[in-house]
C-alpha cells in the first residue's frame, strides 16, 4: 500500500499565534475547508468542522480529560489522533495531519489521484 502524500498549507507562525488556548477549540477555514483545530496537552490536531453524526460544529464543543474532542450537540466523543469514535456509536470522525516546523504550524490536506482505483 502506497504512502499518503499531503499538500500541505500553513496555518500560522507558531502555536501560539493561533490563539488557541490549552484544551481549546476554534473553526478555521483553510483551502475552501472548514476544518476544527484542537489544543491538547501541547499539542495541535485538526479535524473536519462538522460532527458526522448530526452536523454539530465540533469548534462549539469540548476537549475531555482523556484528549477526546466531544460534540456540542449528542456528547459523541472522538479520538483526535485517528477520528474514532471512542463512546461506542460508530460513527468516524475526518482527523488531519498538522506539523509544527521551524517555519510555521501546517495542515495536511490528502492528495487525490483519480488514478488510484486502477492500481
Amino acid at each position: 500500500m502506497a504512502e499518503k502524500e499531503y499538500t500541505w498549507h500553513k496555518l500560522a507562525e507558531t502555536i501560539e499565534e493561533l490563539m488557541i488556548p490549552e484544551q481549546g477549540l476554534l473553526e478555521f477555514e483553510v483551502a475552501g475547508k472548514k476544518i476544527c483545530i484542537a489544543r491538547v496537552k501541547g499539542e495541535v490536531f485538526a479535524c473536519t468542522a462538522l460532527c458526522p453524526h448530526a452536523g454539530g460544529r465540533m469548534a462549539q464543543g469540548y476537549t475531555d480529560a482523556l484528549g477526546n474532542i466531544v460534540c456540542p450537540v449528542h456528547r459523541y466523543k472522538f479520538d483526535l489522533k485517528n477520528g474514532r469514535n471512542s463512546s461506542g456509536e460508530g460513527y468516524y470522525l475526518k482527523t488531519f495531519p498538522v506539523q509544527v516546523r521551524n517555519d510555521g504550524v501546517f495542515i495536511g490536506f490528502e492528495k487525490s489521484n483519480l488514478f488510484d482505483w486502477l492500481k
